[in-house]
């Protein structure tokens, strides 16, 4: 099976590209075999056309918060949702989650889908350090139009399946301590270290979703890489792996609101 890992960006340039490792699932092995970057929209609109089997992990939000959904009067299918996105520019989309922020009461600012607490992940309502919301505004309609199938949330081609996917989880699993930064100023040995830390950890299958990554062909880049950009591409992948691992069982989604959305494999650090 093929398998993606996306690390996606709001502005893609040469500077900061749309990051995908491609592999392949092999006897119960992720093998991660190209890294590769797209630095325009219109390349990844036509990467999304390519014809399957596959399945993508992306990290973007797939969607917004019900309770901000609800309180703007925009529409309560996912669907739907995305289209009227479309519709809606992105200095507007800030007004409006900057609005709903200001008129509730400190430490109660944002909303939050019910699936960002157990991944740890930025409210995909917040438009700044990191702007997630600009990541859905630009890139969940973009899944819609190119009619990929999204589990427990939309049905279209069942050969292209996109998974949301958040590498900072996989990441922080391992190491508390910072693994990347887009400031090359930044880009210290500590952060390195950890981030060759984090490519053991995948190698050994040593993270709760106990999924082995075959990173020998990617290795050195992967610890090379001061953003990590590289790295949360195969972190991404490697949570597409553990949907596919699980694909009779719903993607190894829960229940879920599906206007929301659900990150993939987060469950698996709910305490039981």
């Amino acid at each position: 099976m093929k398998l993606f890992g996306v690390d996606f960006t709001s502005a893609p340039s040469r500077r900061k590209a749309i990051t995908i490792a491609s592999g392949i699932w092999k006897q119960e092995v992720l093998q991660v075999q190209e890294l590769y970057r797209l630095t325009d929209f219109g390349s990844f609109e036509q990467w999304l056309q390519q014809d399957g089997p596959w399945l993508a992990g992306f990290d973007l939000p797939f969607s917004l918060p019900r309770e901000l959904v609800q309180t703007l009067a925009w529409p309560l299918q996912w669907a739907e949702l995305m289209r009227h996105l479309q519709t809606v520019p992105r200095a507007e989309l800030r007004a409006q989650c900057k609005a709903f922020c200001d008129a509730r009461p400190a430490g109660q600012k944002f909303a939050h889908r019910q699936t960002d607490r157990p991944a740890g992940s930025s409210p995909s309502m917040k438009w700044v350090n990191p702007p997630v919301a600009y990541m859905l505004h630009a890139g969940a309609p973009r899944l819609l139009q190119a009619g990929v199938s999204i589990p427990g949330m939309v049905t279209g081609d069942p050969q292209r399946i996109a998974v949301e996917a958040y590498p900072g989880m996989v990441a922080r699993s391992v190491t508390k301590n910072s693994y990347k930064s887009d400031d090359p100023a930044k880009h210290t040995i500590a952060r390195r270290d950890a981030r060759r830390q984090i490519v053991a950890a995948l190698e050994a299958g040593a993270t709760p979703w106990r999924i082995r990554v075959n990173c020998s062909a990617v290795r050195e880049s992967l610890i090379e890489d001061g953003s990590a950009d590289l790295l949360d591409a195969v972190l991404c992948q490697m949570l597409a792996a553990w949907s596919w691992q699980r694909r009779e069982q719903q993607f190894g989604m829960p229940l879920f609101d599906p206007l929301e959305g659900w990150i993939a494999g987060c469950d698996v650090l709910i305490p039981v």
